[in-house]
């Protein structure tokens, strides 16, 4: 059984992501973990998906990657959402270093 935390894995180079979402909020970024999962404040609504690219181009820059590296892979219409980041250059808090 491995003891990192259950927000996060890694899988080879790729970095995978349990994420919840708080979309509207008065500023984005990234905030703590709780109950299993990385919390996430953006600034978007929840509609037309102006969250999800949000939620990319956030991703993007607090791991120093292109947007093109930061996949949504579950979650696409809920708060709840799992991602992958490929090869991240930085590990922005609370991720410790690998």
């Amino acid at each position: 059984m491995s003891d990192a935390p259950e927000w996060f894995r890694w899988e080879g180079e790729r970095l995978i992501l349990s994420l919840r979402v708080q979309p509207r909020s008065s500023k984005a970024g990234l905030a703590d973990v709780r109950e299993g999962r990385l919390r996430v404040h953006l600034n978007a609504p929840p509609v037309d998906g102006a969250a999800n690219k949000a939620l990319i181009e956030l991703l993007a820059e607090a791991f120093g990657v292109p947007k093109s590296r930061v996949e949504l892979l579950a979650g696409h219409t809920g708060r709840e959402k799992r991602v992958a980041i490929d090869a991240p250059r930085i590990l922005p808090p609370p991720l410790p270093p690998r």
